[in-house]
This record gives C-alpha cells, sequence and structure tokens, in this order.
C-alpha cells in the first residue's frame, strides 16, 4: 500500500504545528520531484509545449523562489548571487540535465525545512519587507507563499510532463 500525502501522514515531533501545513506541502513537493526527475525523458527537460514554460523551468524556478521566500522571511535581503539566478530562471538551458537541477532543488527544500524547524512560534507574525520596494509581509504568510508557491509549480512540471508523454505516445504510437 502507497504511503499517504503528506499532510496525511500527522504531526511532526519536531515542526509546530503551526507551520506544519508548510512541512508537509515541501515534503510532498520533495517526493513528487524525485518521482518526477525519474521519468522526464531527455529531450523534454527544456521542451515548452504551446510556449508554456519547460519542465526545467519549473523545477529550477521552484528552487530558487523558495530560497528568495525564505530569505525574506529571515529577515535579509538577497544576495547578488540571489539575484543573478532569478535573472537566469528563464533561459532554457539544455545542456543541464533534470537530474542535476532537481538534485540543486531538493537541497534547497531540505534547507527550507531546517529553517523552518528553527522558526520560533512567537516570530511567526514578525514583519518582513520584499524586495526593493520593501513590500510589506510576514513570516508566517512568506512561509505559506513559499509552500503555495512550490505546490503551483509541483504541479504545472508534472502537467507538463503528462501532456509531452502523451504527445510522444500519440508521435511513437503503441
Amino acid at each position: 500500500m502507497a504511503e499517504p500525502e503528506a499532510w496525511l501522514r500527522g504531526p511532526m515531533a519536531d515542526c509546530d504545528p503551526l507551520l506544519l501545513p508548510v512541512a508537509h506541502s515541501l515534503i510532498q513537493a520533495r517526493e513528487d520531484l524525485a518521482e518526477l526527475s525519474a521519468r522526464v525523458a531527455a529531450g523534454d527537460v527544456w521542451t515548452r509545449p504551446g510556449g508554456a514554460a519547460s519542465i526545467g523551468f519549473h523545477v529550477l524556478h521552484i528552487g530558487g523562489a523558495l530560497d528568495r521566500l525564505f530569505t525574506y522571511a529571515r529577515g535579509e535581503m538577497l544576495t547578488d548571487a540571489q539575484k543573478a539566478a532569478l535573472k537566469a530562471e528563464a533561459d532554457p538551458n539544455p545542456g543541464r540535465a533534470l537530474a542535476d537541477v532537481a538534485d540543486d532543488t531538493l537541497r534547497i527544500i531540505e534547507r527550507a525545512l531546517g529553517q523552518l524547524r528553527e522558526t520560533p512560534r512567537d516570530s511567526v507574525l514578525d514583519a518582513r519587507k520584499v524586495g526593493r520596494a520593501g513590500l510589506p509581509a510576514t513570516v508566517l504568510g512568506l512561509l505559506f507563499h513559499a509552500a503555495e508557491h512550490t505546490t503551483r509549480h509541483v504541479g504545472q512540471a508534472v502537467t507538463t510532463e503528462k501532456i509531452l508523454s502523451a504527445r510522444s505516445q500519440l508521435v511513437l504510437g503503441p
């Protein structure tokens, strides 16, 4: 029998119950990305069906966005390296394998889970500034947005893989 989705596995001893939905989302994303990266054909990683974003973009963007959002949650500003990575996310990189991109993103997810475990409950309503404009947010808002943003892009990557897989079945036939 398959293990239930992360959110149905109950509490985690090392995570504040208030932040459990964020942890469950990141754990589910980690598992889904690992499965996805194992089944995507090398030629499909940077393919943009109908102009949609590629699987490679989504996986790369998940890691970059998660890193940036958790940086803001710590009350820090982005580094020059993070800003450069943001600009490079949209560029296709056909020489880069999905396993490589996914490994980087999975490490970022692990780092985010570590930060989440260390986030004190009494800090979740602390004000934070986002971006050059210093837009208002809270630690909790950033963490929850990071979770929903991650799951959204994992879903888009999975959907794109299904489209590309179905398309190749039509071309190749049974």
